[in-house]
Parts: C-alpha cells; sequence; structure tokens
C-alpha cells in the first residue's frame, strides 16, 4: 500500500467509528491489518472482537447488562487505538517523512525511552554551568552545554516518535512536571514534544499530562499547555467523548470560568495568526515600499526622546511630508496590529530561517535561551557593552523565540561597524533608558504575561509549520478553518456568551461574515442579543446576500433600538436589494428625517422613486442633491434620466451636455444619443451612439447596452423599426 491508501483507508475505519459502526469498523480494520506484520496488533483486535461478540450474544439472549453502555465505549475507544497503531505501524514501512524516518531509525535515540533517566542529566545543567563559571576560562563549558543540548534533543525526538505511553511512562512524565529542579525551558521542550506526538496520534496519557501541566507554576509551561489542548482537539475533535474521565477533568479545570477565558484568548490568538499572510503581504507591497520610496523624509525625522535643553528645531515641512505621504496612516495601522498582538514581523525574519540551528526540528520549539551554546558562541557568557543591550532587549516580548534565535545569528554576521551603527541608531539617552533598572523591569513583566507568552508561542509554531524545511511533512492547522467553539469537548467551556461575543466581534472587525454569523446566531439562540448583535447579524447576513434575513435581524434590532439611522439605512438598502422598492423608500424617507442633508439617502430615496416612475418626486430629491452637494456628477445622470423618461427632452439634454463636459462614461454618450434622437436629431445622436460604442470597447457590449434601453424608446415614441436602421447608420 502507498501512503495516500494508507491514510484513505485509516479515514474511512475512523468515519465508521464515528458513526458507531463498530462491527463494520473492525471488519475494515481486519483487512487493513492485513498488511501489516504486527501481530500483537491483530491478536489485540481478535481480543476486541470476540468481547464483542459475547456482548451482542448477551443482548440478543436479554440479558440485563447495566454495564453495557460502558463497555460498548471501551470497545470502540480499543477499536480506534488499535486503528491508530496500524496507521502508524504501516506508515513507519512506506512514508519517507522525517517523522516515520526517525521511528524506523533509533539508532542516536536511547532503546529504552526513560524520561526520568534524562530528567536527572538536565537537572544537574544550572549546577554544571555554575561551576564551569567559577572555572579559569569557563574551563569545561563546551561539555557540559554538549551534554545538556544532546539529552534535551533525545528527550524530544524520542517523546514525539512515542506513541502509546505506558503507566510507567505517565509517572515519570509527572515527576518531570514536578521536578523544582528541572530547568523550565527543558520542561517547555518537552510540553511542545508531547503536543506534537499526541497530533500525530491521540494518547490518552499524554493528555492527561497536558491537563497537569496547565496548572503548573511557571507561565511559560501552562501556556504551551494550554495551546497543546487547542491544537489536539482540533486534530482530534471528537476523539475526547471516548474518555469520560479526561473530559470530567477538563470541565473541573474550567470550575472557576478561569479556563475558558484563556482558552477563549488562545482561541482568537490562533484565529489572529491566520491574518498573518494579509499582513505580511502588506508589509511587502505597502510598507516596506513607502518607506523605501521616503527615505528622505525618514532620515529627517527625529525619533525618539528629545534634549529639553535644546530648541525644538525640526523642520515642520518633514512632518508635513510625513503625514501627506502616507506613510503615517501605513506606520499607525501595524503599531495598532502589533499592540493587538498581530505577526508583524514574519516577513522581516522569514528569510532568517536558514542557519543551520533550524535544521534540527526541537530547535524551532526551545525557548530563547542565552545560555544556548549556538549564542555563547557568538555573544560570549556574559554578554557586555553593545552586547549586553541586544541581551536586554532579547528579555522583551516583542520577538518570539524563533525569532530571537534569527536576530542573533544575524546580528553575529554583521561586521561590527555596521552593528555599531545598528545600535546607535538609539539616542544616548534610549541606551540609559533601557539598561535603566525600573524600565528593564517592566520590559521583562511584559514579557511574562501569559497573553504575550502564548501569543509569542503561537508565532514560534507558525514558523515552524510555515517556513520548517519539512513543513509540507505536516498538516498546517493555520490553513484550516480553526472553530473551538464547535469541538464537543470545549463546547461547554467556551460556548459562553461573554466568550462567544469576544471570537463573534473579532471576526466581525476582520470581515468574516459567515464566522461571525454563524456566532451571532448563537448568541441570539441563547437569549443573549442585544440590539448590537441584531445589528451586526444583520449586516453580516446582508454581506451574505441573504436579504431578507437581513430584514428581519435589523427589525428586530430596530424595536430594541428605535429611530437608529444606521438601522433604518441597512433596512432601506436590503429592501432595495430585494426590490421592494416601496418598503425601501419607506426607511430611506425615516433616515431623511434624522439628516436630511444625507448626500446618500437623498440619492437613493430618489432612485426608489424613479424605479416605482414616480419621476417627478424623483427630481425633487436629485435637484436637492445638485444644490447642496454641487456639480454632482451622479445627480446629474438621475435627473438627465429622469427628464428623459418623463417626457421633458429638452431640459434631459441640457444635463447631458454638462455630464459630456465633464467625465462621461459610455452610458452618458449612449443616453445623450436617446435623448438627441428623441429631440429629433438624427446625425447628433449617430455621433453620441458613436462615441458610446468606442467606449463600451466592442460592438457586442454596445448592442447589449443598447437593447437594454430598447422598450423605453419605443415608449418614448421613436419607431421600433427605425432602431436596425440607426445600428447600422452609427
Amino acid at each position: 500500500m502507498n501512503e495516500q491508501a494508507i491514510q484513505d483507508q485509516y479515514q474511512h475505519i475512523i468515519v465508521l467509528l464515528e458513526q458507531q459502526r463498530l462491527k463494520e469498523a473492525q471488519s475494515q480494520l481486519e483487512a487493513f491489518l492485513w498488511n501489516s506484520s504486527d501481530w500483537t496488533l491483530r491478536n489485540r483486535l481478535e481480543q476486541v472482537q470476540t468481547s464483542y461478540q459475547y456482548m451482542l450474544q448477551y443482548m440478543r439472549q436479554g440479558v440485563n447488562d447495566p454495564e453495557r453502555q460502558k463497555l460498548y465505549r471501551q470497545l470502540l475507544t480499543d477499536t480506534w487505538e488499535i486503528a491508530d497503531q496500524t496507521r502508524l505501524s504501516l506508515l513507519d514501512g512506506t512514508s519517507n517523512h522525517y517523522y516515520h524516518a526517525l521511528r524506523n531509525n533509533r539508532e542516536h535515540l536511547p532503546k529504552e525511552y526513560n524520561i526520568a533517566s534524562m530528567q536527572k542529566v538536565l537537572e544537574s545543567f544550572p549546577d554544571d554551568m555554575a561551576v564551569c563559571q567559577l572555572m579559569p576560562n569557563a574551563q569545561g563549558l563546551d561539555a557540559v552545554l554538549k551534554r545538556h543540548e544532546e539529552t534535551i534533543q533525545v528527550l524530544f525526538l524520542s517523546t514525539w516518535c512515542n506513541s502509546d505511553w505506558t503507566a510507567e511512562d505517565e509517572q515519570q512524565a509527572k515527576g518531570a512536571l514536578e521536578s523544582e529542579l528541572l530547568p523550565v525551558n527543558d520542561l517547555c521542550l518537552f510540553t511542545s514534544a508531547v503536543m506534537l506526538s499526541l497530533i500525530e496520534c491521540f494518547d490518552a496519557r499524554k493528555f492527561s499530562w497536558l491537563l497537569d501541566a496547565t496548572t503548573h507554576p511557571d507561565t511559560r509551561v501552562n501556556q504551551r499547555a494550554l495551546i497543546g489542548i487547542a491544537f489536539v482537539l482540533h486534530f482530534h475533535p471528537t476523539r475526547l467523548s471516548l474518555y469520560p474521565e479526561l473530559t470530567a477533568r477538563l470541565s473541573l479545570l474550567d470550575e472557576d470560568g478561569s479556563f475558558g477565558k484563556q482558552m477563549n484568548r488562545v482561541y482568537i490568538e490562533m484565529l489572529r495568526s491566520q491574518e498573518t499572510e494579509k499582513i505580511d503581504k502588506k508589509m511587502r507591497e505597502e510598507i516596506i515600499p513607502e518607506m523605501m520610496k521616503n527615505v528622505n523624509i525618514m532620515r529627517n525625522m527625529k525619533y525618539g526622546f528629545e534634549d529639553n535643553a535644546e530648541e525644538n528645531d525640526r523642520n515642520p515641512d518633514w512632518e508635513k511630508a510625513f503625514e501627506s505621504s502616507g506613510l503615517g496612516d501605513k506606520i499607525r495601522e501595524m503599531n495598532e496590529l502589533q499592540l493587538e498582538g498581530a505577526d508583524v514581523y514574519m516577513s522581516t525574519f522569514a528569510q532568517l530561517k536558514s542557519y543551520p540551528f533550524f535544521r534540527e526540528p526541537h530547535n524551532w520549539f526551545y525557548p530563547f535561551d542565552m545560555h544556548h551554546s549556538s549564542i555563547i558562541k557568538e555573544f560570549g557568557l556574559n554578554p557586555t557593552g553593545d552586547n549586553a543591550v541586544l541581551a536586554l532587549l532579547l528579555q522583551s516580548g516583542f520577538f518570539c523565540n524563533s525569532d530571537k534565535y534569527s536576530l542573533c545569528f544575524t546580528m553575529a554576521h554583521i561586521p561590527q561597524a555596521q552593528r555599531n551603527m545598528m545600535l546607535s541608531q538609539m539616542t544616548s539617552q534610549d541606551l540609559n533608558e533601557l539598561m535603566d533598572e525600573s524600565k528593564s523591569s517592566t520590559l521583562r513583566q511584559y514579557a511574562q504575561r501569559p497573553d504575550v507568552i502564548s501569543n509569542q508561542y503561537i508565532h514560534d509554531l507558525y514558523r515552524f509549520y510555515k517556513l520548517s524545511q519539512r513543513r509540507y511533512e505536516f498538516h498546517d492547522i493555520f490553513k484550516d478553518e480553526i472553530a473551538l467553539h464547535r469541538i464537543p469537548a470545549l463546547k461547554e467551556i467556551l460556548c459562553k456568551p461573554e466568550l462567544l461575543i469576544v471570537v463573534a466581534d473579532y471576526h466581525f472587525r476582520k470581515e468574516h461574515p459567515a464566522e461571525a454569523l454563524e456566532l451571532y446566531q448563537e448568541l441570539i439562540a441563547l437569549n443573549y442579543a442585544d440590539a448590537d448583535t441584531f445589528q451586526k447579524a444583520g449586516y453580516c447576513l446582508q454581506k451574505e446576500k441573504r436579504y431578507k434575513e437581513a430584514v428581519s435581524a435589523y427589525l428586530k434590532a430596530d424595536v430594541l433600538k428605535p429611530d437608529h439611522v444606521w438601522t433604518i439605512r441597512h433596512l432601506a438598502t436590503c429592501y432595495r436589494q430585494m426590490k421592494d422598492f416601496g418598503s425601501a423608500l419607506e426607511y430611506y424617507k425615516k433616515a431623511e428625517a434624522i439628516q436630511p442633508e444625507n448626500h446618500s439617502i437623498l440619492f437613493y430615496a430618489g432612485s426608489c422613486l424613479a424605479e416605482q416612475e414616480k419621476y417627478e418626486e424623483a427630481l425633487q430629491y436629485f435637484f436637492k442633491l445638485d444644490f447642496i452637494e454641487g456639480n454632482c456628477i451622479k445627480a446629474w445622470r438621475a435627473i438627465g434620466w429622469c427628464s428623459f423618461v418623463s417626457g421633458k427632452y429638452e431640459q434631459a439634454m441640457k444635463y447631458y451636455e454638462k455630464i459630456l463636459a465633464s467625465k462621461p462614461l459610455a452610458t452618458d454618450y449612449l443616453n445623450a444619443g436617446h435623448v438627441a434622437w428623441r429631440l429629433g436629431n438624427i446625425e447628433k445622436a449617430a455621433e453620441y451612439y458613436g462615441k458610446a460604442a468606442l467606449e463600451s470597447g466592442s460592438r457586442e457590449v454596445f448592442w447589449e447596452m443598447f437593447s437594454k434601453d430598447k422598450d423605453t424608446l419605443v415608449k418614448q415614441g421613436i419607431d421600433e423599426k427605425d432602431i436596425p436602421l440607426m445600428m447600422d447608420l452609427v
């Protein structure tokens, strides 16, 4: 079997299990196992099949078994787990992906997976480092670093490719979680390995460990565990229903509602990461080219702190040039995105992931550490001078871990003179500010916030799935529709009005009408809808062109918040789109009573009257619009057409001549031709039609435009038999 056939057959078995068609699933799994040489799995399946046969026999005999449902669920669980292991076993023999190569070739991994023994090595690292720092020339440092980094690599890889923890593995993993000596960075990496292993193959023991890890006292660990749960449940949305003890533990975590709030924040951060490509595109196509174009303005601008002793001598023209260039708005927009937590550095660092460091998968997940051998090699054990400033910046929460490593490697490869120039872009006062203890403490506090840590970790994951050398071997979660609130195990936790409204409003702001609408409708079903909710639901429906449903939502908003001009105008728009011009006009008149000089309202009210062939009333609106706005070509077009169809040909021609002297379109020449023809000026009509044909770009387009007005021309007294002659004349 090839890789695709294995995946397809596995998915077919999973669909049967999800539909609780256990007998069929077991038959399909039996056939699936014929391709595997793993006799252990075949024996396990035979035992499960036998148990199920007995259960069905007892049921047929009418035996009352209170444990039947519990046993059935266990049989479903066992069958699913055997299917998982069969899939991995078959892929190990066919796939050339790194993960399966790792499972097949474990020469560089210990024969026995032993978390406890690796934990002891890692726990000794801080003391070993302290001793090295006391030794002359940090003697023995390289050996200590090598031992530590080789151990964390082995721990990561062996955990990742271990698909099924034993009870002993679970106990040892709990020991690592409870250890006070294990470096936090190493525990963070282990947490990531557990998540990746769960994504490849669900394991109840590992998931239970992640639940424990969410209560770890260190924010870096508990936030990784939280994100791990979100990712694993996204990949295995229905799996937890087979493990009631895990579902119960998940609910218990949210007893006071804090877990749900944290998970909802992670949900938003995951959704926000999906906007990165748009931000990246904006940076590459708008912001950076604009900055390059206005490099002289940027050079003349003075940023940072001002010396109060000196007179502010900036040329005000620079400020004006900066604002008028449009660059100011773009930079403000980027600042707002960054404050919101958006990933604005992806485009900057995407090209800086080719260093040897990133060839090893575990390095994408290791928290930034100034004591990592690759950093010490470039900047020394205790950075001083410019390197100390860089070290301080790297403690901040502005960059994710992966980008901090990239920044260090890039700075190390820049000649010292250029590096000095880059750092000197900050004034000496800026440096003093950074080196000031209270300021650096504020930076560290910001970096330690749960929302900053989780957001930066998601940026790390985004880079792994988008930029790592082996990215095509992994299913990219960021390309999926992410809807954590729909996952059965999270439904009770996340489907609370105060949490749903946050996600709904996020989708609404980002112009995702379908996603926002689903959530607003859920809020309405929960009776948690105010006027704003109905307005937003109506707006999403309108964007989806579901005008009748939008009207229903807007009418409810109008009851809760009467005479709100925004609601009234949108009701009018929806009725107009539905061709119900009478109802649309009613609401435009209501809106007009509130905003009597609103140009848009006047225009559309006139348009609705024109659609109802009430041309005299329509003209009053268009004349008013022209008077208020002055030289309003949109009003002139409407006046020209209404005058024509109501028989005021001289008036119509007067306005079409004004339009033709301004910025005429093909339709303007066409309509002017109609009026000239009706006035008896055949030569002028033919001339205008000729220009309309030229402007429209082709004979077919012109003929299509003309044909739409054919009935109107006949109504205005043009002989239908003359139309083909006019066309030939043109």
